[in-house]
């Protein structure tokens, strides 16, 4: 699947949430530090700290033509990772507004608050 250029920097959790339902094709990265995802995670998303980015962002080449949907606390890291992987080539790369905290508030109200 090749991502247009010009796909919207964000997306809400319940599209996310439809996404995973359907079994949509994307990657779907955390960028919380491990002691966050220790605390509370989304089944199926694939940590990568923000700070281990550049020196992994080789494990996401598969996922250059694809969206990536990023994701952390309130939305402020995911959305500088995403912009950042636009940079590096990925322009199919998200922030999912609002992180986890918005997921455990509208979706999944078992995802502990922190």
């Amino acid at each position: 699947m090749n991502v247009p250029e010009d796909i919207p920097l964000e997306v809400t959790c319940l599209m996310v949430k439809d996404k995973l339902a359907v079994g949509d094709a994307f990657l779907f990265l955390d960028c919380r530090n491990p002691d966050e995802y220790a605390t509370a995670h989304i089944e199926g998303a694939r940590l990568i700290p923000m700070r281990e980015l550049p020196q992994r962002v080789s494990e996401l080449e598969a996922y250059r033509d694809q969206e990536v949907i990023i994701h952390c606390h309130h939305g402020g890291r995911s959305e500088r990772v995403a912009l950042w992987l636009r940079e590096q080539g990925f322009p199919g790369a998200r922030t999912m507004v609002g992180g986890i905290d918005r997921w455990a508030e509208e979706i999944d109200r078992t995802v502990p608050r922190y």
